[in-house]
């Protein structure tokens, strides 16, 4: 969440800013709940020192041997009201964290304002796109002959968007895994391995409730009220929710592989079937808890180590910095990268580097403390490193050959035992 100090500071520029992700931001009735609860604090604050004062009376005139009934029954009269106040405190706290819950993050001041992801700035781009010498075809037409995924039996166990690899495919999504795992350990990230299924206040912690509770995944009955990870960020920065980091612990630099569930797959058109737009897909996280004056220099690192996979596997891609209104909903800085799918006849996304700043650390309460001084918020970062499903895809229609086969990058060949090549099969 954001601090609610910057709406009461200047709620008309935390608003205007807020409007370029969201137009239909109004911070109004957050401000004038915020009033309202200052206004009871201070009658409850005022109502404890009258019933203080009052009980060293009635202890004056205990000493004195006075009769002091009167007195009780004022004090307990106050300390009904108090009740009856702290009561309605706590709902109307609780109803303004859920509204500063549904507000996102501000936008850093160099981001370029706008609603349109057309607008979105390349800052950078890798290689140049294939130059086929014959008509090429997209990866569920290769499918057809390689034999890699088998969607008909994946909609016959869960339904459509649920992918089965098999053979080879399932092989060569182990080894760009284990591939991407290597690389992000030989750049100073620790791998962890994750719960699949979280409480709803790690859901909270990382953003993700109330704010997107349609599309997740979840368990709710008389035993367990828990969802499914939509990515590995949100079991990662709720390993230290509530807990206070030592100064010279950051950064933390943490990976991990899971699988990721969403419903937003939905009913994709022709140019999106197969593995591009799936309801469960692989990937490899980059999550990183940092000092405030550290997280500019982090992200460089996190996004340096993303491009080495695709550096790695010869891709051709490019950086997009997100205009405010195609950012994510909890950072305040996203640079995404795309790959080239030549069957789609366009880029797309396969990772997302962001900078949260305090955004989830607030919500999470995780701090850190310098020296003997009161703790400070954490910054939190989070990367796809990378998603491997449009990987795939990329992989296999950049590189593959007229007679149907696919050429696989060197650096895949030790983890696939010599491999070199996926052949038709079928």
């Amino acid at each position: 969440m954001i601090d609610i100090k910057l709406i009461r500071a200047d709620k008309d520029a935390v608003e205007k800013k807020l409007k370029t992700k969201d137009p239909e931001i109004d911070l109004s009735p957050i401000v004038a709940l915020d009033e309202r609860i200052r206004v009871i604090k201070m009658n409850v604050e005022e109502l404890k020192a009258s019933r203080n004062h009052l009980s060293k009376e009635i202890g004056e005139k205990k000493r004195e041997k006075k009769d002091t009934t009167e007195l009780m029954k004022e004090v307990a009269g106050l300390g009904d009201k108090i009740a009856i106040l702290d009561h309605e405190l706590t709902a109307l706290e609780h109803e303004l964290t859920q509204k500063l819950a549904s507000i996102p993050n501000l936008p850093r001041d160099e981001i370029k304002i706008s609603p349109d992801p057309k607008d979105n700035v390349c800052i950078k781009s890798v290689g140049q796109k294939r130059d086929f010498a014959f008509p090429f075809k997209n990866h569920v037409e290769l499918n057809d002959r390689l034999c890699l995924f088998d969607f008909k039996r994946g909609a016959k166990v869960s339904g459509s968007g649920w992918p089965v690899y098999r053979e080879m495919g399932a092989r060569l999504e182990w080894a760009l895994i284990n591939y991407m795992i290597d690389i992000h350990l030989e750049n100073g990230f620790e791998m962890h391995m994750v719960p699949h299924l979280v409480r709803p206040e790690i859901m909270f912690g990382s953003g993700q409730l109330p704010k997107f509770e349609k599309q997740l995944f979840k368990i709710s009955d008389e035993d367990y009220q828990l969802y499914l990870i939509p990515t590995s960020e949100v079991a990662l920065n709720g390993l230290y929710y509530d807990e206070i980091l030592k100064e010279e612990e950051l950064p933390k630099k943490l990976i991990s592989y899971t699988p990721c569930f969403r419903r937003e797959a939905g009913a994709a058109g022709s140019s999106e079937r197969g593995l591009i737009r799936m309801h469960q897909f692989n990937k490899v996280e980059m999550f990183c808890f940092t000092k405030p004056d550290q997280s500019d220099q982090v992200f460089d690192q996190m996004m340096a180590s993303a491009e080495m996979v695709l550096q790695g596997l010869g891709m051709h891609y490019r950086n997009m910095l997100l205009v405010t209104g195609d950012m994510s909903f909890a950072a305040a800085k996203t640079v995404d990268i795309e790959v080239y799918l030549p069957g789609q006849s366009r880029y797309y996304e396969v990772s997302s580097v962001s900078n949260c700043t305090d955004y989830q650390a607030r919500r999470s309460q995780i701090r850190y403390r310098h020296k003997e001084e009161k703790p400070e918020l954490v910054h939190t970062l989070n990367g796809s490193g990378l998603a491997t499903s449009r990987l795939m895809v990329a992989l296999l229609e950049n590189n593959q050959n007229e007679d149907g086969s696919v050429t696989l990058p060197v650096v895949l060949h030790k983890y696939l035992n010599g491999t070199k090549e996926l052949r038709p099969v079928c």
